[in-house]
């Protein structure tokens, strides 16, 4: 690293704007050139049982497939309640029926320990890594059902491959995809459920969740029965049988259309530049841009120490000016909050201070839907931020 960064002294105010100021974590972004124009075909005031809508519903599923290439055998369904609703489905409907490894490196990851330890009062072994930081993934046994979010959302360390999954596995993968899925390489051989929100990399509207299923955590949702009763929205056998309604776009309860028609507006958007592939090169040329910044920038690191496994998507970085390092607590936790305050009253960037549960620090959102013009044009205003927060916050003690 080198220590020539504008913020070491008097930053000049940048001459450059984002065109977009949307480095949200989620919602994040819409994609570029969206306008509501994009939803003038949403089927409003009609029901989502009526032709029209499992029509849209059903192309939902066909383009969801299509662009992140989800094998034919597999089935994708739109669920209640965003990526949440989609992993507790999961989790209520298959686990119990084997011994059980639990994964956590972040909030998220622990939340998930938490529904099953304390909620369903399951015995499980808990792997845990600090934020930053992956736990040693050859160490787990996949033939236990291993529950792991590919990408952390809230540290901005991801599982760099499926390697450590074994092909031969006795037990299912359960895999929380929220912020990985269309940015990384998911190999589907190795996950047997994968969830995610539309909200993350396609930059959709909240509430609705994707559950994709293999054939395997097919047969086992129809060998096993919880020994706890489970809610309406969590149910997808009857009679022993998978509704397979549910994976044809009937969905469990009423999904927005609105919302609907806009997460294909979204994937027509991926498919026109490239589809899985291309999304995951703009998410890695975002990241990329924003690395060499903060390869060059003396006040900043990347949270996630080890390269092979930081985020192309939810970037997490954390302060190490010295003058930081002085500052106690509750003084450190002000210091990001008052960059993303300050950033946000020049219109720049909004919400990139990092997640309430995280290490203080910056959480800068670099997913597809991000232009990495606007990645670049950010570096400078965030050494010009922190030069003003910190000369601020030195002459108030001085």
């Amino acid at each position: 690293m080198t220590t020539n960064t504008p913020a070491a002294t008097a930053a000049a105010i940048p001459t450059v704007r984002p065109q977009n100021p949307n480095f949200s974590s989620g919602p994040c972004a819409k994609r570029p050139g969206w306008s509501l124009d994009a939803l003038k075909d949403a089927p409003l005031g009609r029901s989502h049982r009526a032709k029209v809508g499992k029509t849209k519903l059903k192309a939902a599923i066909d383009k969801t497939r299509e662009v992140l290439g989800v094998p034919a055998d597999y089935r994708i369904g739109i669920v209640p309640a965003s990526d949440t609703g989609a992993v507790e489905m999961a989790l209520w409907s298959l686990l119990g029926a084997r011994p059980i490894t639990m994964l956590a490196w972040e909030s998220f990851g622990s939340g998930w320990i938490t529904d099953v330890v304390k909620q369903l009062k399951l015995d499980a072994t808990v792997i845990e890594a600090p934020y930053g930081e992956l736990p040693d993934l050859a160490k787990v046994d996949t033939d236990t059902d291993v529950v792991f979010t590919w990408n952390g959302t809230t540290s901005g360390v991801r599982v760099p491959n499926g390697d450590w999954i074994k092909a031969d596995r006795q037990g299912l993968t359960i895999c929380d995809a929220t912020s990985a899925a269309f940015a990384m390489d998911l190999p589907w051989d190795k996950l047997d459920v994968t969830t995610f929100s539309w909200q993350k990399v396609l930059g959709g509207e909240g509430a609705h969740g994707v559950l994709i299923l293999s054939p395997r955590a097919v047969e086992r949702l129809e060998s096993y029965k919880p020994a706890w009763p489970l809610p309406k929205i969590f149910r997808m056998t009857k009679g022993g049988k998978l509704i397979e309604g549910i994976f044809v776009g009937e969905t469990i309860n009423t999904p927005s259309m609105l919302c609907v028609e806009d997460y294909i507006d979204a994937l027509d958007w991926a498919a026109s530049i490239g589809g899985g592939k291309g999304l995951i090169k703009r998410s890695e040329a975002n990241f990329a841009a924003l690395q060499a910044w903060v390869d060059k920038t003396d006040w900043v690191e990347n949270l996630a120490g080890d390269a092979a496994v930081r985020s192309c998507t939810s970037v997490c970085l954390k302060i190490v000016d010295p003058w930081f390092a002085g500052l106690d607590k509750d003084a450190q936790a002000g210091v990001p909050k008052a960059i993303a305050s300050l950033l946000e009253k020049q219109g720049i960037a909004y919400d990139i201070n990092g997640y309430r549960d995280a290490p203080a620090g910056l959480r800068i959102w670099c997913g597809a839907t991000v232009e990495t013009s606007d990645v670049e044009a950010l570096t400078g205003w965030l050494d010009w931020a922190f030069a003003q927060v910190k000369a601020e916050l030195v002459s108030k003690a001085a």
